[in-house]
C-alpha cells in the first residue's frame, strides 16, 4: 500500500535546505540544544511537580533518548512512526486489494505513488516542526528509543530558521522550545499509563476504518496537488478537506473526541510549563512568546494555509490555545496538585467538553471525589 522508502527518498529530495551555518556553527548549535534538553528536565520536573514513579530528589536520567536532527533525519524519523503505528490499518487494506483481481498488480502501483505523495506531504511538514516527542518510536541502529518506545526530537535548522524569521535571542528561544518538548517527555515518563491508553485509542480507531484505498489516495492526491500549487478538477472554490474527514462511523467520531481531548491536555500542558517555567530562566520569554503567536496564527499565505486545514493542522492549532486555557483555568482553582489529579487514571483525563468547560472538570474529579454536594 506505501512504499516507504519511496516516501523517505521524494520526501528528502524536495524538503527545502535549512538555514546557512558554517560546520563549527552547527556544532554548537547541536551541543547547546542538548544542553538546554537535559537543563529543562530539572527545570520542568520542579515547575509540574512530575517525576517518573519511585524517583525522588534530583531529577533522574530519562530513559528516552534527546535526538537533534536535520529535516532528512526528522523525515526518516517518522516514516518509522508510521509505519508501525498504520501496520494494522494497511494489512487491512492489503488484504481487501489482494482479494480483488489485479489487485497485486495495482497494490505494487498505487504503493509506488502513495509513496511519493506521501513523501511531498512530508518534505512541506519536516521544514516546520521544531521538536516532537514521538511517542510510539520503534528503535532502530541510526534511531534509538527508550526501552518502552519513544524519542524527543529536537530538529535544529528549523529552531535556527524560526529564531532569525522572529529576531529573537537564539539562547532564549532554543531553551524556551526545549521546555515545551521536554514537558512531553515528562508527560510520559511520569504516567505510565498514558502511552498505553493512547494506542490502545488509536488501534481501536484503526480497527472502525473502513477505507476503499482509492479514498485514501485521493485524499494524499489532492495533499499533493495542494503543494504544486493546482486544484483537481472541477473543485474551484470548494473548501479544501481534512484528512481527518475519513472518520466515518460513530464509533470513530467518539474515539476521535477523546483523542482530541487528551491531546489539547497534553499540547496546552505544555506551553502552560514553558510559560511558566520561562520568566526564571528565560528573560526575553514575553518577547518570544508575543511574536511566536503571531507567526503561528498567521501561517505564510495561501498555500500553507490551505495545507494546514487539508492536514488538521488548523485543529492542532486549536489544541495549544484550548488545552493552555485548561490547564491555567484549573490550577488557578485548585493548584498545581490539584490539577495533577488528571494523571491519576483514564478517567480522570478531560472530556472534549470539559476541555472547553474546565469547571465541569473540577466539579467531576474534584468536588464529587471530595464530597461536596
Amino acid at each position: 500500500m506505501v512504499d516507504w522508502k519511496l516516501a523517505v527518498a521524494t520526501a528528502t529530495r524536495f524538503v527545502r535546505p535549512g538555514p546557512e551555518v558554517s560546520r563549527d556553527e552547527a556544532r554548537a548549535i547541536v551541543a547547546e540544544l542538548r544542553r538546554h534538553a537535559k537543563s529543562s528536565e530539572e527545570h520542568v520536573r520542579a515547575f509540574t511537580r512530575m517525576a517518573p514513579p519511585g524517583v525522588t530528589g534530583e531529577a533522574a536520567p530519562h530513559d528516552t533518548p534527546v535526538l537533534v536532527v536535520d529535516r532528512p533525519g526528522w523525515i526518516r524519523a517518522n516514516v518509522a512512526g508510521f509505519r508501525a503505528v498504520l501496520k494494522p490499518l494497511l494489512a487491512k487494506m492489503e488484504d481487501r486489494r489482494s482479494a480483488t483481481p489485479g489487485g497485486a498488480v495495482l497494490g505494487a502501483v498505487g504503493g509506488k505513488v502513495t509513496g511519493v505523495e506521501l513523501g511531498m506531504l512530508l518534505s512541506f511538514l519536516a521544514s516546520r516542526v521544531l521538536g516532537q516527542y514521538e511517542t510510539f518510536a520503534p528503535a532502530s541502529r541510526d534511531l534509538p528509543a527508550g526501552s518502552q518506545g519513544g524519542r524527543l526530537l529536537l530538529v535544529a535548522p528549523n529552531i535556527v530558521h524560526v529564531e532569525r524569521e522572529l529576531d529573537v535571542a537564539p539562547h532564549d528561544f532554543r531553551l524556551w522550545v526545549c521546555l515545551h518538548e521536554e514537558t512531553h517527555r515528562t508527560q510520559f515518563s511520569a504516567v505510565p499509563w498514558l502511552r498505553d491508553h493512547i494506542k490502545g485509542e488509536v488501534q481501536s480507531f484503526l480497527a472502525e476504518t473502513d477505507i476503499d484505498p482509492g479514498t485514501l489516495l485521493e485524499r494524499l492526491r489532492e495533499a499533493a496537488q495542494s503543494l504544486a500549487g493546482a486544484k483537481p478538477e472541477g473543485e474551484e472554490g470548494e473548501e479544501s478537506r481534512s484528512l481527518v474527514d475519513l472518520v466515518q462511523t460513530p464509533v470513530q467520531r467518539e474515539i476521535l473526541g477523546r483523542l482530541t481531548a487528551v491531546m489539547s491536555l497534553l499540547e496546552g500542558h505544555a506551553d502552560f510549563v514553558m510559560d511558566g517555567v520561562g520568566p526564571e530562566v528565560v528573560p526575553s520569554v514575553a518577547e518570544i512568546r508575543e511574536k511566536f503567536q503571531k507567526r503561528r496564527a498567521s501561517g505564510a499565505g495561501r498555500l500553507d494555509q490551505a495545507l494546514r486545514k487539508l492536514l488538521g493542522l488548523d485543529a492542532k492549532l486549536r489544541q495549544y490555545r484550548d488545552g493552555e486555557r485548561f490547564v491555567r483555568s484549573v490550577v488557578e482553582e485548585v493548584g498545581m496538585d490539584g490539577f495533577n489529579r488528571v494523571w491519576t487514571s483514564p478517567n480522570t483525563l478531560p472530556t472534549k467538553q470539559e476541555i472547553a468547560k474546565p469547571a465541569d472538570w473540577v466539579a467531576r474529579v474534584h468536588r464529587k471525589a471530595d464530597g461536596a454536594p
